[in-house]
C-alpha cells in the first residue's frame, strides 16, 4: 500500500497534554500488545504494518510536528513537511508530488490518504487496502471510504451513495446537518465522510496543475506559502463527477475531545494518581512528578501537565477550545528527533530546561546570538563539541557555552542534562544551524 497520513491539529481540544508542538496523536494513552504505552501515531503505524508489512507510509505534517514523528517512529516512515499550514488540498498535493518526484512512485500507482488520528481496529486498515485496490481498477477517479453511522450525528458531513451496496457510486455530499436532517440521510444509506480518499497519483497531480502553477515537488515547496488555503473536499471532491464509495461498518471513533478519549484510553488513570472509593467514571492523566488525589469525583476528566491543569465534567470538556485559546503559554514539554525537553522554571533573564537525549542521537551543530547556556550532566555519558573542541561528558560535568559559540552534544548512553539558559532575550528563534566540521 501507498498511504499518506495527514498529521495536523492545533492541540487545543486535549489541553493541557496537547499543544502546538504535541497534538493529540503524540500523547501516549494507549497500549501495544506487550502492554507498553504508545501514541496514536505509533498505534496507526503498527496497525498498518500488521496488515501490510511492506506498506509505504508517508506522513504529511507541519514543521512543528516533524520532530515528534521522528522521535516516535524513527526512520520507519517518510515525512513530507509543509513549510506552513495551507489546509488539506495543498498538503495532499505536496505529499503527492513528494511521492512522485522524490520517492519515485509511478503516476499509475494508487495512493490512499487518511487522517492519522481516528481510533480504529485493524479491520479499518484492511478496508484501506481494499480501497487502494478499488482505485487501482480505475472504475472511478476518486474512491472514498465512508463510515457506517451508528447514530444521526451533527458533527460529520455525509456521503449520499446511489445504493446501499458495499461499493456504490456517490450521488452527492451534504454538509453537517441538524439531527432531524441526519435521520433522513440515514434513511438514504448515508455514510459519515471521514476524509479518506484513494486515487491514482497521476490524477491528483493533474488536478493540482489545473489550480496551481508549479513544475515539481521542489518548485511547489518553494511556492507553498503563496498557495490558497482550501480543503481537498472543496478543491477536488465536490467538483469530481466520477466518485465511488466503499462502505466501512467496523469500529471507528473520532477522539477529538477528552470525553471521547476517555472511552478508548487504555487505563482509567496514568501517572501518580489516587482515586478514592467514591470516585465514579473519572479519568485522570498526570504527567508531573507530584501526586494527584481525587475524592468524590464523578463523570470527570482531570489532566495535569507542565502546560496547565484541566478539571472538567466529561460532557463539558468538548466545549473547552475557546477557553484554551485565551491561555497563552509556551509549550513546556516537546519531543525532538533526538529526545525530549521539559521546561522546569522560567524567570526574567533565565529558563531552566531538562534535556533527555537518546543513546546514539545528537543535536544539530548550532549557536545562539543572544543567550548563554550552562549544562550540568545529571545522568549518562556523551560527548560535547564547542567551537570544534570535543569534551567527553559524565555525571557532574558542567559546561558553560557563551553566546556566539557553536555547539552540539552527542549521547553515548541515554543522557540527562539540566540546561540553564541566560540572557535578556531567550527565544526558540535564536538558533543558527551549521554543518559539522
Amino acid at each position: 500500500m501507498n498511504i499518506i497520513l495527514l498529521s495536523g491539529g492545533s492541540g487545543k481540544r486535549l489541553w493541557p497534554l496537547s499543544n502546538d508542538v504535541r497534538s493529540k496523536q503524540f500523547i501516549k494513552l494507549f497500549k501495544d500488545d506487550a502492554g507498553n504505552y504508545e501514541s496514536m501515531v505509533q498505534r496507526v503505524y503498527r496497525q498498518i504494518t500488521a496488515v501490510d508489512a511492506n506498506a509505504n507510509i508517508t506522513i504529511a505534517t507541519s514543521k512543528s510536528q516533524a520532530s515528534a514523528i521522528k522521535n516516535q517512529l524513527g526512520e520507519k516512515a517518510s515525512i513530507c513537511v509543509e513549510p506552513c499550514r495551507r489546509d488539506t488540498f495543498p498538503a495532499i498535493v505536496l505529499a503527492a508530488a513528494y511521492l512522485h518526484d522524490e520517492l519515485g512512485v509511478s503516476a499509475d500507482e494508487a495512493v490512499v490518504v487518511c487522517p492519522v488520528d481516528p481510533y480504529v481496529d485493524i479491520t479499518y486498515y484492511e478496508a484501506v487496502g481494499n480501497l487502494q485496490r478499488l482505485a487501482e481498477q480505475g472504475n472511478a477517479n476518486l474512491t472514498l471510504m465512508g463510515i457506517e453511522p451508528t447514530y444521526p450525528s451533527e458533527k460529520y458531513g455525509y456521503i449520499i451513495p446511489e445504493t446501499g451496496k458495499s461499493v456504490s457510486k456517490v450521488r452527492e455530499f451534504k454538509e453537517k446537518p441538524d439531527i432531524e436532517t441526519a435521520k433522513r440521510y440515514l434513511e438514504q444509506s448515508a455514510l459519515w465522510n471521514a476524509g479518506i480518499f484513494a486515487f491514482k497519483l497521476g490524477y491528483v497531480l493533474e488536478e493540482a496543475h489545473k489550480l496551481i502553477d508549479f513544475d515539481d515537488y521542489r518548485d511547489l515547496f518553494a511556492k507553498y506559502d503563496m498557495l490558497t488555503k482550501i480543503s481537498f473536499d472543496y478543491a477536488v471532491v465536490e467538483k469530481e463527477p466520477s466518485i465511488q464509495v466503499l462502505r466501512y461498518s467496523g469500529d471507528w471513533k473520532d477522539v477529538g475531545t477528552w470525553n471521547m478519549m476517555a472511552e478508548v484510553m487504555s487505563d482509567k488513570t496514568k501517572g501518580d494518581v489516587v482515586l478514592d472509593e467514591t470516585c465514579e467514571n473519572t479519568n485522570v492523566v498526570n504527567e508531573l512528578n507530584i501526586p494527584v488525589l481525587c475524592m468524590g469525583c464523578k463523570d470527570m476528566i482531570i489532566a495535569v501537565s507542565g502546560d496547565g491543569i484541566l478539571v472538567s465534567d466529561k460532557e463539558r470538556s468538548g466545549y473547552m477550545k475557546p477557553y484554551v485559546e485565551k491561555i497563552e503559554t509556551e509549550a513546556m514539554f516537546a519531543e525532538k528527533s533526538w529526545g525530549s525537553y521539559t521546561v522546569i522554571d522560567v524567570q526574567n533573564g533565565s529558563m531552566t530546561v531538562k534535556l533527555l537525549i537518546k543513546a546514539g542521537e545528537s543535536m544539530s551543530y548550532h549557536m545562539h546570538n543572544y543567550r548563554e547556556e550552562v549544562w550540568t550532566v545529571v545522568s549518562g555519558n556523551g560527548k560535547a563539541v564547542v567551537d570544534g573542541m570535543e569534551q567527553m561528558l559524565r555525571p557532574g560535568d558542567v559546561i558553560t557555552i557563551a553566546a556566539g559559540c557553536k555547539h552540539t552534544v552527542e549521547a553515548i548512553t541515554d543522557l540527562g542534562i539540566i540546561e540553564v539558559q541566560l540572557g535578556d532575550e531567550i527565544s526558540a528563534s535564536d538558533k543558527i544551524k551549521f554543518p559539522m566540521q
